[in-house]
């Protein structure tokens, strides 16, 4: 398959899986799965149609993991960044010392004031490496990369997950565990 082809398919599904499955409609269930079948078949119906095989290959292929496949194949679903109510059955985890978060230059003074927000998501995204956060915070603008005292923030107790994909996630940041 085409890398624009791959790409278009692959910016669908992510719309489907983690924003608005209604469009197409299927139900997720309450962990995020959808029915790959079911799948399929209602992308198809909504002029967006894709084999089984182009899908393997889109989930095994995602530079970012974005998707993941139930043990038995049948069912699939985003591995985060869902602004739809779903439980990805996380665990807490200890982080690193220290995770970045990558943003446009132009939110700098709320982030400051305010901290970083989960906004319309289930939980604000870090990365474990600023490379990661610089290519995230590029597609906002002009980027920045932030440096989060993850540890001490886990130490003072708040809670960190680890999606399968390897992005951090945690509900909020408060600017004193931003370094300066």
């Amino acid at each position: 398959m085409d890398e624009v082809r791959k790409k278009s398919i692959g910016k669908f599904l992510s719309l489907i899986l983690r924003h608005e499955p209604s469009k197409i409609g299927i139900t997720l269930d309450d962990n995020g799965w959808a029915d790959v079948e079911e799948l399929i078949y209602k992308c198809g119906k909504h002029k967006r149609s894709f084999t089984k095989e182009e899908l393997d290959e889109i989930v095994e292929t995602n530079n970012k993991k974005r998707y993941a496949y139930s043990t038995d194949g049948t069912k699939i679903r985003a591995s985060q960044g869902h602004s739809i109510t779903v439980d990805l059955e996380f665990e807490s985890q200890c982080p690193p010392p220290f995770l970045y978060h990558g943003t446009a230059d132009r939110f700098l003074s709320a982030i400051n004031s305010e901290g970083i927000k989960k906004m319309n998501r289930q939980h604000v995204h870090l990365s474990q490496d600023k490379e990661t956060a610089t290519n995230v915070g590029s597609r906002h603008g002009r980027v920045v990369v932030l440096t989060i005292l993850a540890e001490k923030m886990y130490k003072d107790g708040v809670v960190f997950y680890l999606s399968a994909n390897g992005v951090w996630l945690t509900d909020y940041i408060d600017p004193k565990y931003i370094s300066k």
